[in-house]
């Protein structure tokens, strides 16, 4: 027999993402729709071991659709790590009569709730907020596709400069341990060389790059770098040996930081956000438990936890040809 839930717990967590207040938004109007209860976990699972909860309902929501961040806030907790703050977190979803769960966040969020399934048997269902889509099991996380649009906005100035003054710019974004944010940015922003942790170019091979390009007639360069890139121990690094190896270029280095972060959602994300907060709270309703929602062929579809967090999101070798062809 299927649990019944009447009040469902929704918290974000981990590094926040543009899309998650529209995902909180779509979890609260679907619990309003089929007439469950939602209750804002403020502050992450910290909150959830100290009993911050709220109460909301549809009109708790409005006008957040567009905005940044995520209004029920984001925190670290070492308490949850342990059995005895998880256990302090449980008795306070019992206490507040909450019967299930929804996460948005990535892989460390996801393994947090997976274990707190495993050891209470407590449904959870997660939506995966970041902007390194770089969890397996979707084609696409929320925020992605805005920090992408931020980012070719950025290079796009950062060229004005490079024109106006022959120069090499060294681009680094955000990503983690993967490429698809430089990747997909570098060819957009129509740069010359791009640098990710899944392929490794090589400080020699960088330079004769750069030399080629010069040698075409090209005046200025932009070279995106994934902070993950494994060519230098840093940016600075890569920008030091350019230096030294090529006179004739005025290098810079722009480090884009946590403004990738920031930003009203785009369309995409917003429709995203929505899609997979319905089917967060309805995949709770039918009795699942241990899921990721996500997207795959722009369906949207559900990976078990120990998929999606043991599993490697992998780089689109088609777009790795498509740079080296775009580059000449």
């Amino acid at each position: 027999m299927l649990q019944t839930i009447k009040k469902i717990g929704v918290l974000t967590s981990g590094g926040d993402a543009p899309g998650m207040n529209a995902a909180i938004r779509s979890v609260v109007r679907t619990c309003a729709f089929h007439d469950i209860k939602c209750y804002g976990i403020y502050r992450g699972y910290q909150g959830m071991i100290e009993g911050d909860f709220v109460e909301m309902d549809a009109r708790s929501v409005k006008g957040i659709i567009n905005k940044g961040g995520t209004i029920l806030k984001s925190a670290r907790s070492q308490g949850f790590r342990t059995k005895e703050g998880r256990q302090m977190a449980y008795d306070r979803l019992k206490k507040a009569g909450i019967d299930a769960l929804v996460v948005i966040g990535g892989d460390g969020s996801f393994t947090g709730a997976m274990i707190f399934n495993k050891e209470f048997e407590f449904p959870v269902m997660g939506i995966p907020g970041t902007i390194d889509n770089d969890i397996f099991g979707t084609t696409h996380t929320l925020g992605y596709d805005t920090a992408l649009n931020t980012v070719v906005d950025v290079i796009d100035k950062i060229r004005d400069t490079a024109s106006s003054h022959n120069r090499l710019f060294f681009v680094e974004v955000m990503g983690r341990d993967v490429g698809h944010i430089a990747l997909n940015v570098g060819i957009a922003g129509g740069a010359e060389e791009i640098l990710i942790p899944e392929e490794d170019l090589g400080l020699d091979r960088l330079v004769e790059s750069l030399r080629r390009s010069k040698k075409s007639g090209k005046s200025s360069s932009i070279v995106v770098v994934a902070e993950g890139d494994k060519i230098g121990k840093s940016v600075f690094e890569l920008k030091d040996y350019v230096d030294q190896n090529m006179e004739d270029y005025d290098v810079r280095v722009s480090v884009l930081g946590h403004m990738q972060r920031g930003g009203p959602p785009s369309c995409f994300d917003r429709v995203f956000a929505s899609r997979m907060g319905v089917k967060a709270v309805e995949s709770l309703i039918t009795g699942k438990s241990n899921y990721m929602v996500g997207m795959k062929n722009d369906l949207i579809e559900l990976t078990p936890f120990d998929q999606a967090v043991k599993g490697k999101s992998k780089i689109n070798k088609e777009l790795l040809r498509v740079s080296d062809i775009m580059s000449i």
